[in-house]
Formats: structure tokens, sequence, C-alpha cells
């Protein structure tokens, strides 16, 4: 079940809990209180809250169990499933936040040592390789 606690900073701690592979996961998420999410979280929060009392029936003020169906259909509630793509996502943005590692990637990917800038290099140079082939080929053909 989701779970709020509202900090000083002006953030907002979203738990959620995820079923992956019969196993419980809980997936935490610190996100400004001024964001989109964190405002639908906390409306879906302030729902919860004002159905729940409202669910138990009240007679003369006292109130009463709504029987044992209710009992059980909140202790098994379904939870939402965790696919293993987002699994393994969770699983690669904790063990980079254990190994203290998020600077340096960043560091890395934006360099010269870079998957993109290797790529947007070779290109380049299949583009300028195909150039002077070309220029070759033109200069060749002239009568």
């Amino acid at each position: 079940k989701p779970q709020e606690k509202p900090k000083d900073s002006g953030k907002v701690t979203i738990t959620k809990t995820f079923d992956f592979a019969g196993e419980e996961v809980k997936v935490t998420k610190e996100v400004d209180s001024n964001s989109k999410e964190a405002k639908s979280f906390l409306k879906q929060q302030e729902k919860l809250q004002s159905a729940a009392p409202a669910s138990l029936p009240t007679v003369s003020g006292v109130k009463r169990p709504s029987g044992m169906s209710s009992l059980l259909g909140k202790i098994g509630a379904k939870k939402q499933k965790m696919s293993t793509l987002e699994k393994s996502k969770l699983d690669w943005e904790n063990f980079k936040e254990e190994e203290g590692i998020v600077e340096e990637l960043a560091i890395h990917n934006r360099g010269k040592d870079g998957y993109i800038e290797k790529k947007a290099f070779l290109e380049r140079v299949d583009h300028r390789q195909f150039e002077i082939e070309r220029d070759i080929r033109l200069s060749r053909m002239k009568p």
C-alpha cells in the first residue's frame, strides 16, 4: 500500500508495494511536493483515508465490523505486478546509489568515452569516407 512521509525540505516520500515473482517489493521514491506525481499521490491518500471510516457502519455511535468478507478483502488486496524490466531497473538504480557511482557514470557517459560520442564519431567518419570515395568516382567519370 502506498505511504507518504512529509519532510521539511518540501519533498514527499512515496512508497509503493509491488508483487514480483511471488515476493513483496517495496519501491521508495522521493519527489518534490509541488510535482504532479506528488499531488496525485496525496489526493489518492486523502481518498483512501476518507473512505476508510465511511466503510464501517455505525449503529448508535458504535463501530461494528462489516463482516468477514470485507476483512479478508482488505488483507488479501492485490498488489500491483512488477515486470522483469522494471525490477532490473530498480536493482540497477539501487546498486548505483549503494556504490556511489551515479556521478561517475554521468561524467563518463558525457565525456569522450561515452557510447553516444563514439557512435557519432563513427558516423562522421563513415560519412567523410563516403564523400571521399564519391569524389574519386566522379573525378574518374569525366571524359
